[in-house]
């Protein structure tokens, strides 16, 4: 365990709003890093805010999960904005006057256009940055666009590519670089505008007393550059295929657990290595992030095991992981350590002691705070200073909506905690947030708008529906952001 007291990375009593970038209104098919991120950030300063969470931000698969991401270190393109690519003049300025709205092919047709126009008539201060950044992540970049581009042409997991580029031959590797060089090079610049568009808003974000809160799962999607640039870190056997996949048992959201499907770690390997798939990931996310939390936390003390060939998670069995081990080398490496853990579920005392050893806040869900009696750990009563509270998460239903499903002895019992509050929800459970002792607290942007449950944002478990709910400026009561900071103030934040 790591000797003296760490320092902490919740310095004062700070509140936030949970809000994914997708969820940005806009006229493209998702949220993204232009004007309307800004527009928010806005928002969040005047509303005494100081504190913008957002889910990971890499590139998703067909389900649009950010929690299974073709990279741990690329940003999704979909969330780059094109204004800027306007005003610098790699765009028709005309593109986009009176469009109401654009899908996903047109928005790609913009952004390739973009490329071959910055190919063509970039300055050399233009092509310098481009370049510059291009020597700063080779380390990852050129594995994720080739694998990227691979993906692209042969429109299947990389398991099922040819055995040369599977196993990572190297004239294999060389042939496909050759045959696929246009590919690679439009996909370097997107991930170029990417981290360009990041850090503006960053800054901005940054300067108006806000700090950006980031996501990073704690496990790696099977289908990604990592996985399969790296194969000796992961349980695959010979032919790339997971023999052992991660997964929850049954819980609060599935009675059957659920089967994630991420290959687990060779942590025996990793360790040898001093971790660095875990440090380099650690870098990214804060160059990103002024704050970063880590989902499934406890699976650093001990893991979900689940067969490879099991449909369900039911049947798979707990293994340890070198948690100590692990934060000893990030603690190492970065000081203080910016973290917060995820550790929701089924928290032993080694998991709660690992957190503890590293000073890492946890997460207290005013939602889970009305069953099991005074004990409960979730009552606002029972919080601890260190520890980040939320009225819900991404994967809660909305407060309103949790309200209104409570039977009438639930509600009741509900209204009894928060001593019949005049308020109505889902702002007596707001307030209650605000008033916990813990130092941060999150509001998801349903909640203030008091949205229902058609509103939610996932629902763990399926795959289909979720990931695409989007807010609109009408939605936010001109006396909101007075509101919010009143509440915020009155408690400190």
């Amino acid at each position: 365990m790591k000797e003296g007291a760490p320092k902490p990375c919740l310095d004062r009593r700070r509140a936030g709003v949970l809000l994914h970038l997708t969820s940005l209104p806009g006229r493209g098919p998702c949220g993204d890093l232009g004007v309307e991120a800004y527009r928010f950030v806005d928002f969040l300063s005047s509303a005494g805010v100081s504190v913008w969470q957002t889910l990971p931000t890499g590139p998703t698969h067909g389900d649009l999960s950010p929690y299974q991401s073709t990279s741990v270190h690329a940003g999704n393109p979909r969330l780059i904005s094109l204004d800027p690519l306007l005003e610098a003049g790699w765009l028709p300025r005309d593109l986009l006057d009176e469009v109401d709205s654009f899908d996903e092919d047109e928005k790609a047709w913009a952004l390739r256009h973009a490329w071959e126009q910055f190919d063509k008539n970039a300055d050399e201060g233009q092509r310098n940055a481009f370049n510059h950044f291009l020597a700063l992540r080779k380390d990852w970049l050129e594995d994720f666009v080739l694998f990227q581009a691979l993906r692209q042409e042969l429109d299947e997991p990389w398991w099922t590519w040819p055995d040369g580029l599977l196993r990572r031959d190297p004239q294999g590797l060389a042939e496909a670089r050759a045959r696929l060089s246009e590919s690679l090079d439009y996909l370097r610049f997107e991930q170029y505008l990417f981290f360009g568009q990041w850090h503006k808003i960053k800054s901005y974000a940054n300067s108006k007393g806000v700090l950006l809160f980031g996501d990073m799962p704690i496990f790696v999607a099977h289908d990604s550059a990592e996985v399969w640039a790296h194969q000796d870190l992961f349980h695959l056997d010979g032919h790339g295929m997971a023999t052992v996949v991660a997964g929850v048992p049954p819980d609060y959201f599935s009675a059957t657990g659920q089967r994630w499907g991420n290959p687990l770690y060779r942590w025996d390997v990793m360790e040898s290595n001093g971790f660095a798939l875990w440090v380099e990931r650690v870098r990214t996310q804060l160059e990103l992030f002024d704050l970063v939390r880590v989902d499934h936390f406890r699976g650093f003390e001990s893991y979900w095991e689940i067969p490879g060939q099991e449909e369900f998670a039911i049947n798979g069995r707990w293994v340890a992981a070198p948690g100590d081990a692990l934060f000893e080398r990030l603690h190492q490496v970065y000081d203080p350590l910016p973290l917060v853990a995820e550790d929701l579920g089924l928290i032993t005392p080694e998991v709660d002691a690992l957190r503890r050893a590293y000073g890492l806040p946890g997460m207290k869900i005013l939602q889970f705070a009305f069953s099991g009696g005074s004990d409960n750990p979730y009552l606002p009563f029972r919080h601890p200073r260190n520890a980040v509270v939320y009225t819900g998460t991404h994967d809660n239903d909305t407060t309103l909506s949790w309200y209104q499903r409570l039977d009438d002895d639930s509600r009741a019992y509900v209204d009894e905690v928060l001593g019949f509050p005049g308020e109505p929800m889902p702002w007596a459970l707001i307030r209650a947030a605000l008033a916990s002792r813990a130092k941060l607290a999150m509001l998801p942007m349903q909640d203030l708008l008091e949205c229902g449950g058609e509103d939610r944002m996932n629902l763990p478990g399926t795959t289909v529906g979720n990931w695409t709910w989007r807010f609109e400026w009408e939605a936010v009561s001109d006396d909101l952001p007075g509101r919010l900071h009143r509440m915020a103030s009155l408690y400190g934040r």
